[in-house]
């Protein structure tokens, strides 16, 4: 039987993939909040190859939400995990230490505001996607009758939703010594840092005015933005790296090599040497979040909508198909290079390109399902502030409402073939009543859903005929020949 990753194991490994520190020294400044896949095969590697050349006390805890097995599979390895780096030029494995330990939130909620009230804390950050902070995404303000929302504020003491829990962590703070904290959000939010700020500040308005003026003094908020792709980890997935590493890691992550992080030089004190890896520290972050949101992300939906709608279970199938690397193209430069102002020197061109060959990577296969998810909190970002712009400036929306019908197919709940489509998303019930029968009913229920389209959009018949037309095709002629049509212009 394989041995599995440990401390004990570890010195069995090439230097080359074990970490170029001692781990039992290292102390935790970071806690992290939502410890899945993504943050431990992003932000964790960034510090490690920050504690690889510049040696400090930033050790992450990390904080899952539901799932207690991560926390067991974690602890079981001694925090130790793997990640693999694939892709059609090769692969790559390395060890990751840095996260020293994972606890699991529901089975005590005090231990987590606990940490972050620590004076050894420095930094708390998270991944908890969009749907993790309880805000109304028509209105971007907290939502106070959410069930979890309502009742933190009934019983803030033991907290159970994201915005409960930074802010009990923060309160014990101010009390206990009130030393700055920096509190990254790096999740696909438009000014991330900014709306964090405000959900955290409107929650702490109707518990404690005293905290919510120490948060406004002490408390940074930088705006980030992460890109890589991470796929789920997969038992095939594991039996490569233990084939690889000769040891059996059941918390292995992987990814493509692309790596990307843009953070706001706005810290309430110290920072771990993340430059390292590659960061970058700007002034101003939107820039760079708009060209991810509005490029990669909203492609990225876009090709996993009309791709799961033609049968194809991974994107670099679905950009395979006749069309659809056109079409991904054509929606990139037409409708949502425009609405972007990036910095002198940045090639859009050229960062367009790479998409098209990152989304064709066959060696890292990304669900088609996994990005489909939450839609209705993914739309607003990715597509309908694209939509918002070139309405404004009379410019072409056609590739953008196919979309967005795509997604109206997708919700109903059944694909071309009338399989079943298991919708994960908050509004899943409302989403598939509402997308049933033809297609301008289907349009006119979905778009008078405001917590997704706001009040101005369902009154704007172009854009609601454009849907209609798009919504009509596909249900007419089907996602591949309705991508043959739209790529040709």
């Amino acid at each position: 039987m394989t041995q599995s990753l440990s401390l004990s194991t570890l010195g069995r490994l090439p230097p080359a993939v074990r970490p170029h520190y001692e781990p039992v020294t290292l102390r935790a400044g970071i806690v992290h909040i939502g410890a899945g896949a993504f943050h431990r095969a992003h932000q964790a590697v960034y510090t490690e190859e920050a504690l690889a050349t510049e040696y400090g006390d930033w050790g992450i805890i990390g904080a899952s939400l539901r799932q207690q097995g991560l926390s067991d599979t974690l602890r079981a390895q001694d925090s130790l995990y793997s990640v693999l780096t694939r892709s059609e030029a090769g692969s790559g494995l390395r060890v990751i230490a840095c996260v020293r330990d994972v606890i699991h939130t529901p089975s005590d909620p005090r231990r987590l505001p606990a940490l972050i009230a620590s004076a050894q804390i420095k930094l708390v950050s998270l991944t908890v996607t969009e749907k993790g902070y309880g805000f109304d995404p028509a209105t971007r303000s907290l939502d106070f009758a959410r069930p979890d929302i309502a009742r933190d504020l009934r019983t803030p003491h033991v907290p159970a939703s994201t915005i409960g829990t930074l802010f009990a962590g923060l309160h014990a703070r101010r009390i206990a010594h009130g030393r700055p904290l920096t509190v990254l959000c790096c999740d696909n939010l438009q000014h991330n840092g900014r709306l964090l700020r405000h959900l955290v500040l409107a929650y702490a308005e109707q518990v404690d005015g005293t905290t919510a003026r120490w948060i406004e003094a002490q408390v940074a908020f930088p705006d980030t933005m992460v890109d890589r792709i991470v796929p789920a980890t997969t038992p095939a997935t594991l039996d490569e790296v233990e084939e690889r590493l000769g040891l059996r890691d059941n918390a292995a992550v992987w990814g493509e090599p692309f790596m990307q992080w843009v953070i706001e030089d706005a810290f309430a004190s110290e920072r771990p040497y993340w430059e390292a890896g590659g960061a970058q520290f700007v002034p101003d972050v939107k820039p760079y979040e708009d060209m991810k949101l509005r490029l990669l992300n909203s492609s990225n939906s876009l090709l996993a909508y009309l791709g799961y709608l033609a049968g194809c279970d991974y994107v670099y199938e679905a950009i395979a198909l006749p069309g659809y690397a056109q079409l991904a193209r054509r929606f990139m430069q037409e409708e949502a290079a425009p609405t972007l102002s990036m910095p002198p020197g940045q090639d859009l061109a050229a960062y367009q390109e790479r998409l098209i060959e990152r989304f064709g990577n066959t060696a890292l296969p990304h669900r088609c399902h996994q990005i489909a998810m939450d839609g209705s909190q993914k739309l607003p970002p990715r597509f309908l502030a694209i939509v918002r712009d070139n309405l404004a400036a009379g410019r072409p929306v056609r590739l953008s409402a196919l979309a967005v019908a795509a997604w109206m197919r997708y919700v109903g709940g059944k694909d071309e073939n009338g399989k079943p489509i298991a919708v994960q998303d908050p509004l899943a019930n409302q989403l598939q009543a509402a997308a049933q029968g033809e297609a301008a009913g289907i349009v006119d229920r979905l778009l008078d859903m405001r917590a997704i389209f706001g009040d101005e959009l369902p009154r704007c018949e172009r854009f609601r005929s454009e849907l209609i037309a798009a919504l009509e095709r596909l249900q007419q002629i089907g996602s591949r020949a309705a991508v043959m049509e739209y790529a040709a212009g």
